[in-house]
């Protein structure tokens, strides 16, 4: 009995700490506008705000993981959380624009700790019929976190200040880690230890990591002569995507790697991370894109576009336990997995074919079929990725699906809107007047998001496939 409350600490722990950061995360690009105003910066300098958290939170994931194999899950995820209590007081209280982006670091290095090591805390804890209906719960944190965003966020910018986005969360957070601290007890560490796994550890392959991912979002703020805004972004995300791609190759041969060579030699591991990629990538081009279409192209109001784009949290969070329980049996989740992504694929030719009728319904169903995709394809392939690898790997396995995840969705961003824009030259802002013209570009963006999901499902397949034979 004492186990099974354990587990459901463990449950509730890890989801509404998830809710916290996915609330605060999302609630922080309905604060640049008065952010940039408070402090008298451009709208454009007002998104490093989001960048610094996003690239630090990448950039310190794989390092956490690993330090959470090497220590203790619990004991790295405990102390990222007072890290990200920290962050959100420095960055509400902050004087100005530079203390906000020193107050963003240091909670994106809290959530980068408690990122690393959520999966692999529910690996350890949960045996694999048990870790899909834990995954699912803590899906439906995430996407109760993303459903309350416009709202909560909205009334406490409305009401309050774009400060107490941050400071609220300090309260809520402290309340958290101590409901937290009797499922995960601390374990005796040494200043000796970690000093003596701090000089083993491969810095250099860190340090080359670090300037890939740097260098994958310098487009926002590095101009190349004579390119145009989605070349340059495009030169930027390679050459950044090649030296990350090479710092993966530098650990595995380095003594001491942060990936363990059974992680990273692991090709069905790594084809389930793939797919989470792609279905990230995918899911974030209807994320940016979509509020421009309905507030600006359709008569739809920013309150109204709000409740429409949450329609995918919505049945998100609704399918998740079902899917869970559907994902509890090994041989179901392949299957699932496809099932989502087939639906994905069929909401992006939906998203493409949009014109410019305003009726609900045809503009829903694609939302509602997405949010269904994501629902199958994400608890599922989680469940297979981490069922890979043993649970003395589950922290960096899990930082790894973390790291894909993120990516995945900030190079969606990036390139659905640079790519949008170059088709539309001199061209600022999204108007009705644009007409076929922004449906057309509006169109090819989506293509590509067709393809994308194409490619994820044929993936999947292989791997199904493979699978099958190796039994």
């Amino acid at each position: 009995m004492s186990e099974t409350r354990n587990s459901q600490s463990i449950t509730v722990s890890l989801g509404a700490f998830s809710f916290v950061t996915a609330l605060s995360g999302a609630s922080v690009t309905l604060a640049l506008p008065r952010m940039a105003r408070a402090f008298d910066v451009s709208a454009a300098l007002s998104t490093q705000v989001v960048q610094v958290g996003l690239i630090t939170t990448v950039v310190f994931l794989v390092m956490f993981g690993h330090a959470g194999d090497v220590f203790s899950k619990n004991a790295v995820y405990r102390a990222g959380g007072w890290v990200f209590i920290i962050g959100s007081l420095l960055t509400g209280i902050a004087p100005n624009f530079i203390g906000v982006l020193v107050g963003r670091f240091v909670q994106a290095v809290g959530s980068a700790m408690v990122m690393a090591n959520a999966m692999g805390i529910i690996n350890e804890h949960f045996a694999d019929k048990e870790r899909a209906k834990a995954l699912a719960y803590n899906s439906m944190f995430i996407s109760v976190g993303s459903i309350s965003c416009p709202a909560v966020g909205g009334l406490i910018t409305s009401i309050l200040s774009w400060r107490w986005i941050f400071l609220l969360n300090v309260p809520v957070a402290i309340a958290i880690m101590f409901w937290a601290k009797g499922a995960f007890p601390r374990p005796r560490l040494t200043w000796a230890d970690i000093r003596e796994q701090a000089r083993r550890v491969n810095w250099l392959g860190q340090l080359i990591f670090s300037v890939g991912v740097v260098l994958m979002f310098s487009s926002g703020w590095i101009t190349l002569p004579g390119l145009n805004q989605f070349t340059n972004m495009m030169v930027f995300l390679v050459g950044g995507g090649i030296v990350t791609a090479l710092s993966f190759l530098q650990d595995d041969f380095a003594p001491s790697p942060w990936i363990d060579p059974q992680v990273l030699r692991n090709i069905t591991f790594l084809t389930s991370t793939s797919v989470l990629f792609l279905a990230m990538f995918v899911n974030s081009f209807s994320n940016i894109l979509l509020p421009f279409y309905l507030q600006d192209y359709l008569p739809f109001s920013p309150g109204v576009s709000g409740l429409i784009v949450a329609a995918q949290s919505v049945v998100m969070l609704l399918l998740s336990p079902f899917v869970g329980r559907l994902a509890s049996t090994p041989e179901r989740r392949p299957q699932l997995v496809t099932i989502g992504l087939a639906m994905l694929l069929v909401s992006q030719i939906g998203y493409a074919f949009y014109g410019g009728q305003s009726g609900l319904g045809y503009v829903l169903w694609p939302i509602i079929l997405n949010g269904v995709g994501m629902a199958f394809t994400l608890t599922p392939n989680n469940s297979i990725t981490m069922g890979l690898v043993s649970p003395k790997l589950a922290g960096v396995a899990g930082s790894m699906n973390s790291l894909f995840r993120t990516i995945g969705m900030a190079v969606g961003i990036s390139f659905a809107t640079n790519f949008l824009y170059a088709q539309l030259p001199g061209v600022k802002h999204i108007t009705r007047g644009l007409g076929t013209t922004y449906l057309h570009a509006s169109r090819i963006v989506f293509y590509v998001a067709v393809g994308a999901s194409l490619i994820a499902l044929i993936i999947n397949v292989w791997r199904t496939a493979t699978s099958k034979s190796e039994m």
